[in-house]
């Protein structure tokens, strides 16, 4: 088995309902990056998608959204991990 290399691409933070920051490593433009706003929240919410659909099934997480889009149940708005 070959020895397991860490690869850091940057790291999202939402910051509540409407506010989501990011820095990027230099994978994209050749150096770091820091992102927010809109373009950084599709981005963390896409990434969290394709985070849950890895270990839920990607039907699951697609019928969630589907439920999460037309329900309208409140949700907290930062997550407390």
């Amino acid at each position: 088995m070959a020895p397991f290399v860490r690869r850091d691409f940057g790291s999202l933070v939402s910051l509540g309902q409407y506010s989501t920051v990011g820095s990027l490593m230099g994978v994209l433009v050749g150096r770091g990056m820091f992102i927010k706003g809109m373009f950084a929240r599709i981005m963390y919410r896409s990434l969290y998608r394709m985070h849950a659909a890895a270990l839920h099934g990607g039907s699951s997480v697609f019928w969630r959204t589907v439920v999460s889009t037309v329900s309208q149940r409140p949700t907290p708005s930062v997550k407390l991990r």
